[in-house]
């Protein structure tokens, strides 16, 4: 595949488009939480939600009646202008490349709030080709509308395609932020026999070894474990974020936790919330547990160049370990950064 030279990978691809960023700004992103902007009841909460959470996110895709898409989009600008996020993340999710909405989404978006939107979800992205466009269109906007600081891309994984295609994507552009992975669209595309949103299902398990007539334990196993994986790999290594994305069922709130968790175990540095009861579940499982906190500190005090080993509590330490510990301590101070509560649990003050 032809790639673009590292000099010109780096330089704004309009005249007068803000100069690419080098690295990702380090942001605690717990939870992506969607709004629905269309509904006004829904927008008078934002102010208040906006110090709830990580990242407000106005959804103007799936979710949105095609009556509504208009108004979704202005209710999102009205938002936006009224409403003082802070460290807040400002994002959007337009409608896909190939709908007759997505143009005058990013017209109106860049043109009216630019300055203040960080990142722009991109569904059902299939290859490169797509940042591509995206890229180039953002970067025409900006210089139109001299926005001052390069809009980020977000994609979600949601076809086939585009988890063949995952780590080209992930290098497609210097806005790539990070990934999700969109579980209901991406079953429908493999042709996956479930009708659930993210999550397990009963039918995909393995059974415990027979024992003559005793009843057999089965296990359930986890439908979206390859892919995570996959996207986790490709993001890490192209140094942007991967995210687990929507849990569909918000009654199963132990359920919701149980996949966050798993998504968090293998890497991934928040989830989408769709619903008010998942944003506490989002800060739960995508901040350190203390305790982890507590020992993460303690090997890197007994290591404090990284190297050598020793022993803690009858457990062998060494570079590698340091490194874990690293990550863990590392977020730790980033989450107490944001989140006070945090902070006085960590001890990090």
């Amino acid at each position: 595949m032809t790639v673009k030279t590292p000099r010109a990978y780096w330089k704004p691809l309009a005249i007068g488009a803000p100069e690419p960023l080098r690295d990702i700004p380090v942001k605690v992103e717990r939870m992506i939480h969607f709004v629905p902007p269309h509904i006004e009841k829904v927008r008078a909460k934002v102010p208040e939600l906006a110090r709830q959470v990580d990242v407000v996110l106005g959804n103007l895709e799936d979710a949105i009646p095609a009556d509504a898409k208009e108004a979704a989009r202005a209710g999102f600008v009205e938002m936006v202008k009224a409403t003082d996020f802070g460290d807040t993340g400002v994002w959007t999710r337009i409608n896909c490349l190939n709908s007759p909405w997505v143009l005058d989404d990013l017209f109106t978006l860049v043109g009216e709030i630019g300055d203040k939107l960080d990142v722009v979800m991109l569904p059902k992205v299939e290859g490169p080709w797509d940042i591509h466009y995206l890229d180039q269109l953002l970067a025409q906007l900006e210089a139109r509308h001299q926005v001052r600081k390069p809009i980020l891309i977000h994609a979600i994984l949601e076809t086939a395609e585009g988890v063949k295609n995952v780590e080209a994507i992930a290098t497609a552009s210097p806005r790539m932020h990070g990934m999700s992975l969109g579980p209901a669209d991406l079953a429908a595309s493999r042709g996956m026999k479930t009708t659930r949103v993210g999550g397990g299902h009963p039918d995909y398990a393995v059974l415990a070894d027979a024992n003559g007539d005793a009843p057999r334990t089965g296990f359930q196993q986890d439908l979206w474990h390859y892919t995570v994986a996959k996207m986790v790999d490709a993001c890490l290594a192209a140094g942007i974020k991967p995210f687990y994305g929507p849990f569909g069922d918000f009654a199963d709130l132990a359920a919701c936790e149980a996949q966050f968790r798993n998504a968090f175990l293998m890497g991934c540095v928040g989830a989408w919330s769709l619903h008010p009861t998942q944003i506490d579940i989002a800060k739960k499982v995508f901040s350190p547990d203390a305790r982890e906190v507590a020992f993460a500190k303690r090997i890197l005090d007994a290591m404090p160049d990284g190297t050598g080993a020793v022993m803690i509590d009858g457990k062998m330490q060494d570079d590698a370990t340091w490194k874990q510990a690293k990550v863990i301590w590392d977020l730790a101070c980033q989450v107490a950064g944001r989140d006070p509560e945090k902070a006085k649990e960590y001890g990090i003050g």
